[in-house]
């Protein structure tokens, strides 16, 4: 049986959504257990895909987890196991995650090159690189990185680009390192700040957190500890880009309006009044949304992850848009499913050209990864007739109850199951 959602246009999205976990962050977070003995909780977890395939993982290395609703239990035993499962590390790429940990707590580490979404490139040769400085030896044998060291000790790293996996990893090597680690030019992501956050709470010293140079003063070990995830920044962006394309009014709890402060301003931009809260923020569009440009950078910039959004904004807004994409290669093949719709679209190498039209036209599409799977059901709201967005499995496993938020805010969207028999 496979399923899409059949998604027809024309509702004005109204109401409030509350947000969970990151899912870019619960990931991590489960994979840092790995650094203490005992029983570690994780709450505000996200009720999506990934996070019962990140559980394979850890039981694969003799860890025993629970996943009960929005609560994620993990008792790591003392001498957990150092090779992960290949069939479990090959459903996602959060898997590499592991790496660091284990080579701090096992001194040996055996990870399958992880799976997941179809957005380019992205090589494991800074996270070598790091863990190398760090003292490991590494290299890829039969499918696996191979990760080896006696001992790890404080280095001074820089990283060539600001590499999420890779400072998440570095991070969780180097809190069991013995001396001082400093990491140059480190992701400064919310999700790293989470993980910075967590592990200090398991008694990591790390300094200078939230800022492009950490400094990792090695301990020898860690305590378990319980941890309540930061809501998902990325999800809530999306319901802020459905609120500006449906011209529609939606206010969007459980997330730091902070940690969204570029996106929101594109959105005043393209002519939604915004208004922010504590953990909310809300935004309204009376009319047709205004052409925006958009440059993807890692954070503080805007979100790689959220350029599909872009696009399909751009696709219904009135004036021409450019999306540059810095981050992901492969992440325009979405442009040629939103040329499905009725898009008036071109791509020239990082550069998209959108041509906003009145209304999008209804098409059978494909979702290639999570956030493109979200930004053309998005479409399929502003297209007239019966969009069916295929391959949801993708959305699944980022947006948690997706079809029954949407339906909340007045979208007409359903979940369809079918026989490929038939």
């Amino acid at each position: 049986m496979v399923e899409h959602f059949a998604v027809r246009g024309g509702a004005r999205l109204v109401g409030s959504v509350d947000v969970v976990g990151a899912k870019n962050s619960v990931l991590k977070l489960m994979a840092a257990a790995l650094l203490a003995e005992g029983t570690t909780t994780i709450t505000n977890c996200p009720e999506i895909l990934d996070v019962p395939l990140m559980a394979d993982v850890l039981r694969s290395l003799g860890c025993t987890v629970a996943v009960d609703h929005d609560a994620v239990t993990i008792d790591v035993p003392a001498a957990p196991g150092a090779q992960a499962d290949y069939r479990s590390v090959s459903k996602l790429r959060a898997s590499v995650c592991v790496l660091g940990p284990l080579v701090a707590r096992c001194r040996r580490a055996v990870v399958p090159l992880p799976g997941g979404d179809a957005i380019g490139s992205r090589p494991l040769d800074m996270h070598q690189a790091g863990l190398r400085k760090l003292g490991a030896t590494t290299e890829i044998e039969h499918g696996c990185v191979v990760a080896e060291a006696d001992d790890l000790y404080g280095a001074q790293i820089w990283l060539d680009f600001p590499s999420v996996g890779a400072t998440e990893n570095i991070l969780m090597a180097a809190v069991l390192a013995d001396g001082t680690t400093v990491i140059d030019n480190a992701a400064r992501e919310p999700e790293i700040v989470d993980l910075c956050t967590m592990l200090q709470q398991m008694g990591a010293k790390i300094d200078g957190v939230g800022s492009s140079t950490l400094t990792v003063h090695g301990v020898s070990s860690l305590e378990p500890t319980a941890h309540r995830v930061i809501g998902d920044r990325i999800v809530g962006a999306t319901w802020a880009f459905a609120a500006a394309m449906t011209r529609g009014t939606v206010t969007v709890r459980g997330v730091d309006p902070h940690h969204l402060d570029l996106v929101l301003d594109k959105l005043r931009t393209a002519g939604a009044a915004v208004t922010v809260g504590l953990e909310e923020f809300t935004v309204a569009m009376n009319g047709r949304p205004r052409a925006v440009d958009f440059v993807t950078l890692p954070y503080p910039g805007f979100a790689t992850d959220l350029q599909p959004m872009a696009i399909a904004l751009a696709a219904v807004a009135d004036g021409t848009s450019m999306i540059t994409e810095n981050v992901f290669e492969a992440r325009f093949r979405f442009v040629d499913e939103m040329m499905r719709l009725g898009a008036d679209a071109r791509t020239d190498g990082h550069h998209a050209v959108v041509r906003g039209v009145e209304w999008l036209s209804s098409a059978p599409v494909w979702a290639s990864d999570i956030r493109a799977g979200a930004g053309l059901v998005l479409a399929g709201l502003c297209a007239d007739g019966e969009t069916e967005v295929w391959d949801v499995t993708h959305i699944d496993r980022g947006y948690p109850r997706f079809v029954e938020n949407l339906r909340a805010l007045g979208a007409d969207i359903e979940r369809v199951t079918v026989d490929p028999a038939r």
